[in-house]
């Protein structure tokens, strides 16, 4: 197997002045206690501009009118852009004059995601597993990912991951990457293919770790490849992530962060999520890094309050952990907002996660923050005599091995909307009880049985195409031919009937006949000139759509 590089690209910024971010950037964890950080920033979305006036003009004349200082944050896709406000101004004020001008449809202060991470105990690095015979990637045989892998190798599959970037020299991730961006806005980190806090690069293992190489692991989604945004983890850092991964065609973006629920999203970066829902990309969020019922968002977006339950509420996917007992981590998050399960640590304490790669260079996990309380990990492993590996255990780790398996399915049934993908997996899902549950949702990852059941599933409409009609005298001979090919690796239904169109004398054309058979004969009258097209029906329901003009016409003579 073998991946390309290709160049990143950032484009569609509005040129707007900047003033850089003074925020520092996120660290790996917060205490549970800790409350959910702001930006000192409001994320402002505009009404559309009037006729004439370019929204780069709107933005300087709210400004202009407010007060507000714009900063480089710009999302024209959503007409929203990042203020602050002025020096000696209050951002509460500020507030206040913005939803006052008429040109602005909503102002949200924006708030700072945290890591779904949880280094509870510094003892991640134990070579033993447990028990006796126990594996390094235990967690691959017992989701079933080799059954998966069987039916669909994700080769070309791509997995967005937001996170704090992903070392692209690591021989796991260094083939896998085929674009890049930053949305870091603090200014003080590297590339985005740099990762000075290391989670992004475990992360971005867990989902698509290069097989076959003789090092490492193997990621969920095997052959899939990445795209590595780079974020500093403000919402609208996120957002702008969000609409460049689906605008580059992600078909799963893992967020393995969140907030701790005690205030509500902004319109802007629900309309982000939307957005990339649109295009097509299953999303998956991290639950809580701690036993609550109250997972913060992205995840309460995906599966909001007391839905969790609900089959018909697939909008994305709220993931929490489990151990190798088959019961929920003691650090996960659990509730009406928790759609499913995946491993996310071995001990039923937390206390050694999965193996993932990892940076070279030292990280910010591994020197800990004495200001955010959160201590050395101690997770970094030696591997096969490698020392760019870690123990790592959360709710992260849960929800990017998901993010893999999901993009496994879309990749191979492309006709597959993201909400089937999603009501697949909860469906297919190992439950230890008989139906959904608070502890972990509709069960355990099975990626066996859910890429088996989205192989299943036909969605692809079949096709016919009618010859050229014999006339003899007044009588017409209709012939006609229908393939359901479907996709490769997909099990196609089968036509189960076709329906014949006739136009006459330049009128609407309507259904004649429908029928199995593959000819049909009419009577027609003279002088009359008719159009013919078949629209061919399969047993999954899937219909052909009417062709844009007639496949045969012809004229019944005069004599």
């Amino acid at each position: 197997m073998r991946w390309g590089l290709v160049p990143a690209a950032m484009a569609g910024l509005l040129a707007v002045p900047a003033v850089a971010l003074a925020a520092a950037p996120a660290r790996a964890s917060a205490p549970p206690s800790r409350h959910t950080p702001t930006t000192g920033r409001l994320l402002v979305t505009l009404k559309p501009p009037p006729a004439g006036q370019a929204q780069a003009s709107a933005v300087l004349a709210v400004a202009a009118r407010t007060g507000a200082h714009t900063t480089r944050l710009s999302i024209p896709q959503l007409r929203t852009v990042g203020v602050r406000a002025a020096r000696g101004s209050s951002l509460r004020a500020l507030a206040q004059r913005l939803r006052a001008d008429p040109q602005v449809a909503e102002v949200h202060a924006e708030q700072r995601f945290t890591l779904r991470y949880v280094p509870n105990d510094p003892a991640f690095t134990s070579s033993e597993r447990g028990e006796n015979g126990t594996v390094t990637e235990w967690w691959a045989a017992r989701e079933d990912l080799p059954s998966a892998w069987d039916l669909a190798n994700g080769d070309g599959a791509r997995v967005a991951v937001i996170d704090t970037g992903a070392d692209a020299t690591h021989p796991d991730l260094t083939n896998k990457i085929v674009a890049s961006a930053d949305f870091d806005g603090t200014g003080g980190a590297g590339p985005p293919t740099v990762d000075e806090e290391g989670h992004g690069t475990h992360v971005a293992s867990l989902a698509c770790a290069e097989a076959d190489n003789g090092v490492g692991i193997a990621g969920s989604g095997l052959g899939c490849d990445l795209l590595v945004a780079k974020s500093d983890l403000s919402e609208g850092s996120v957002a702008q992530a969000l609409i460049w991964a689906a605008d580059n065609g992600a078909e799963a973006i893992n967020m393995s962060f969140g907030t701790d629920g005690r205030a509500p999203a902004g319109d802007a970066f629900i309309k982000a999520l939307e957005y990339a829902n649109a295009k097509g990309a299953v999303l998956v969020a991290a639950a809580a890094d701690d036993p609550v019922r109250e997972q913060g968002y992205p995840a309460d977006i995906l599966q909001p309050t007391d839905t969790g339950g609900d089959l018909s509420r697939n909008f994305g996917l709220s993931v929490t952990a489990a151990n190798a007992a088959d019961d929920r981590a003691s650090f996960a998050g659990r509730g009406g907002q928790i759609s499913m399960a995946a491993y996310g640590t071995y001990g039923p304490g937390g206390s050694a996660g999965l193996l993932g790669a990892f940076p070279a260079a030292t990280t910010a996990l591994e020197r800990g923050d004495s200001a955010l309380e959160q201590r050395p990990c101690h997770c970094r492993a030696t591997y096969n005599g490698d020392t760019r590996y870690a123990y790592l255990a959360g709710t992260s780790m849960s929800a990017a091995v998901v993010s893999g398996v999901a993009a496994l399915m879309r990749h191979l049934n492309p006709d597959l909307p993201p909400a089937d993908v999603v009501r697949i997996l909860k469906q297919t899902a190992r439950r230890p009880v008989e139906a959904w549950s608070p502890e972990l949702g509709w069960g355990i990852l099975d990626a066996g049985a859910a890429v088996a059941a989205a192989r299943s599933v036909d969605a692809h409409a079949p096709s016919s195409q009618l010859s050229r009609p014999k006339v003899t005298g007044r009588s017409i001979l209709l012939r006609w031919h229908g393939a359901d090919d479907g996709v490769a690796g997909v099990v196609a239904s089968g036509i189960d009937h076709f329906e014949v169109w006739r136009s006459a004398a330049g009128r609407p054309a309507r259904r004649i006949s429908t029928t199995r058979a593959h000819t049909l004969r009419l009577r027609g009258v003279r002088g009359q000139r008719y159009g013919f097209f078949t629209i061919a029906v399969d047993h999954a329901g899937n219909r052909e759509a009417p062709p844009a003009k007639a496949d045969a016409s012809v004229r019944v003579a005069r004599h």
